[in-house]
């Protein structure tokens, strides 16, 4: 197990390696100018562009630019935004959390539906709690984050009146207002990931229910309910966590449209700024930050693997 975590992080370095080089030289590919960004495009002389990028190093070889911001990445100094000359690392520093707290929170809900909904419908398979939870399932798999993420602003904000509409307000400031403008976004991005715990955490129970060892269990009189929680739930939870591992993947990708929708000001917020105004120093600093958060998310879903299922061997 343990040569097993070494390899991994190594591949996870190389990776890491990999995806910083891509997006270095990629996103010089992007089309227009930080430096017209910076000066405004209207009135501009050809020698005070030169003399902004001379100044912020833009007119080197790209492939200096690479070898200095990685040597920088490897200290810890992603560098300046070019736009606003802040430390990137004080921005993201302050942004981070407030992404990572969405998306876990959006986890925990979706975890805390997804799988009791998934276990009861395939206890009930084709009876109507299971054809109600398949199609709030459906439902769920079909509308999109933009949708229910306005929809949910409709009735909880202007219709009932409970919830704000969007904004943020630092937890240590006020924790009741704080959750409440949690709890929009990250019920928005819950339900799009709990319809596929759902489908998963059925589908896997349904089979599971159908191995000899819980057919055994019930002839011995073990109790339904001691059949799906001990028995049936362990096992087919093996596949369930390759899910959600993957789902944390994807509610950060989605969380981009929903810190748009309810203006949370994380990190994706910050990403399509940067990448609006050409800001490259940024750019590069979260998507390489969203790359190793994806990496580190598939190495922890492997190493649940192990620890649910004991008979997993990995040479």
């Amino acid at each position: 197990m343990a040569r097993y975590v070494v390899r991994r992080l190594l591949q996870a370095v190389a990776m890491v390696f990999v995806v910083a080089t891509i997006v270095a030289l990629a996103i010089h590919a992007v089309p227009g100018d930080p430096v017209y960004v910076i000066l405004g495009e209207e009135q501009v002389t050809e020698a005070r562009v030169e003399a902004v990028r001379d100044e912020l190093g833009l007119n080197r070889p790209i492939h200096e630019q690479y070898f200095e911001w990685l040597g920088n990445i490897a200290r810890g100094d992603p560098g300046n935004s070019l736009i606003s000359g802040r430390p990137i690392r004080d921005d993201l520093i302050l942004r981070i959390p407030r992404t990572l707290e969405l998306g876990l929170s959006s986890l925990v809900i979706s975890i805390i539906i997804g799988i009791p909904l998934g276990v009861i419908a395939a206890n009930t398979r084709n009876r109507w709690p299971d054809i109600f939870i398949t199609s709030f399932s459906v439902l769920g798999l079909s509308i999109p984050v933009f949708v229910i993420g306005p929809l949910l602003i409709l009735f909880f904000a202007l219709y009932i009146g409970v919830l704000p509409t969007s904004g943020y307000v630092p937890f240590g400031e006020d924790p009741l207002r704080h959750l409440s403008r949690l709890a929009l976004p990250a019920i928005s991005l819950g339900i799009l990931s709990a319809a596929t715990i759902i489908r998963m955490t059925r589908s896997s129970m349904l089979e599971v229910l159908g191995e000899d060892y819980v057919r055994t269990a019930r002839a011995k009189g073990v109790t339904q309910r001691s059949v799906l929680m001990v028995h049936a739930l362990r096992n087919a939870l093996i596949p369930v966590v390759a899910i959600i591992g993957l789902q944390m993947g994807t509610l950060l990708g989605s969380s981009v449209l929903v810190e748009q929708i309810f203006n949370w000001p994380g990190v994706n917020t910050y990403l399509l700024t940067a990448i609006n105004q050409r800001d490259y120093p940024v750019v590069q600093a979260v998507v390489l930050l969203i790359a190793i958060v994806f990496i580190l998310i598939n190495l922890l879903t492997d190493l649940t693997y192990a620890f649910l299922d004991p008979r997993i061997k990995y040479d």
